[in-house]
């Protein structure tokens, strides 16, 4: 598989792409090139044997070639030629803001570059937490119950304790609490208001089944990961969450009966469906009661949730070959040309 990975951005989640970008070089085979977003809006291109994390933190990064963004992909400019960069197919690596908010699907798409990883829609409804509760409400699957709470208002909580208290639009746990008693809500609410101005309170459920699944849809086939039952602590700290955006192995599929596996899997199409179509994401699903409530959609998954996979790279090579396509737009200027016949040779005159 010859493809870009695009690593780096101006986000929170900065360094977790880095991360997520080394394990990629570990797992996947064939020609890969490494391009690197700086927070200043640069792209570099990243030799093979430099993709180690010390080489960015140090800023040694900046000896290496700039690209520019042109029509169709990057080019390598000089003082009297450029080079336009042969990479194939771009995979958005970038978590967190730019990456995951719609910014860089945008740039992409009005470059008209090639590219595995959600849309413009789809990374504005996965990104802000609120908006993907409403869009799950909309296709009929439950999430658990919340309050929005916005910077400035009263601090009232409408659940009883413990809660958790998650700002609106950043992953990776980054600022996330839970609070087990009213004392403790200040001081959590003023460490998510760093990071965001609204957030969001949840009940927190003690005690909670959790699943994950992968996946995407390569043309009519539904590609699905194994279902994994994450072993951890109460909820993934940014310390194990950094862990985890660096993993390579694969992953024990999680011990549940035929119904729920079936069930969980038919959610995940319907969070899908035609909305996530040339990305692959992974959701987090609680069960309680035996009902299942969507947690979280990742829409770029750290490691891209490589070792949920049997056939990671396979995967990735099926989505390349179904990637959705823009309808073609060609101004024919009917509109104009009717208008001016009907008004004259004095229409758009400078006199």
């Amino acid at each position: 598989m010859k493809s870009a990975i695009l690593f780096g951005g101006a986000s929170y989640e900065h360094e977790i792409s880095i991360v997520s970008a080394i394990a990629l070089k570990k797992v996947l085979k064939g020609a890969l090139t490494f391009i690197f977003l700086d927070a200043d809006g640069n792209f570099y291109l990243i030799p093979s044997d430099s993709m180690k994390s010390n080489h960015f933190s140090s800023g040694d990064y900046k000896n290496d070639e700039r690209l520019t963004l042109v029509r169709g992909g990057f080019e390598k400019r000089g003082l009297l030629k450029s080079r336009r960069l042969e990479h194939g197919t771009l995979l958005n690596l970038i978590h967190g803001a730019e990456g995951e908010d719609g910014t860089i699907a945008a740039l992409l798409d009005f470059f008209k570059i090639p590219y595995i990883g959600p849309r413009k829609e789809a990374s504005v409804l996965s990104f802000n937490k609120w908006l993907t509760k409403l869009y799950a409400e909309g296709i009929g699957v439950r999430t658990v119950d919340y309050q929005l709470l916005r910077i400035g208002d009263a601090r009232e909580p409408i659940f009883g304790y413990p809660i958790i208290v998650k700002p609106l639009r950043l992953g990776s746990s980054i600022g996330v609490s839970i609070v087990r008693k009213a004392e403790e809500l200040d001081f959590a609410l003023d460490v998510a208001f760093e990071f965001d101005d609204e957030v969001l309170i949840e009940p927190f459920i003690e005690g909670i089944e959790e699943y994950n699944v992968a996946g995407c849809k390569a043309g009519e086939e539904w590609i699905l990961s194994r279902i994994e039952a994450p072993q951890k602590k109460e909820y993934l700290d940014f310390d194990q969450k950094y862990l985890d955006f660096a993993r390579t192995e694969s992953v024990q599929t999680a011990n549940i009966d035929a119904t729920l596996e079936s069930d969980l899997k038919e959610t995940f199409k319907k969070v899908y469906g035609s909305l996530f179509e040339g990305a692959l994401i992974r959701c987090d699903f609680f069960v309680a009661s035996g009902e299942i409530l969507l947690n979280e959609i990742n829409p770029i998954p750290g490691s891209m949730a490589n070792y949920l996979f049997e056939d990671f790279s396979g995967t990735l090579a099926q989505l390349e070959n179904h990637l959705p396509r823009k309808r073609p737009i060609v101004p024919d200027y009917a509109y104009i040309n009717k208008v001016q016949s009907a008004k004259g040779p004095k229409l758009g005159s400078d006199r």
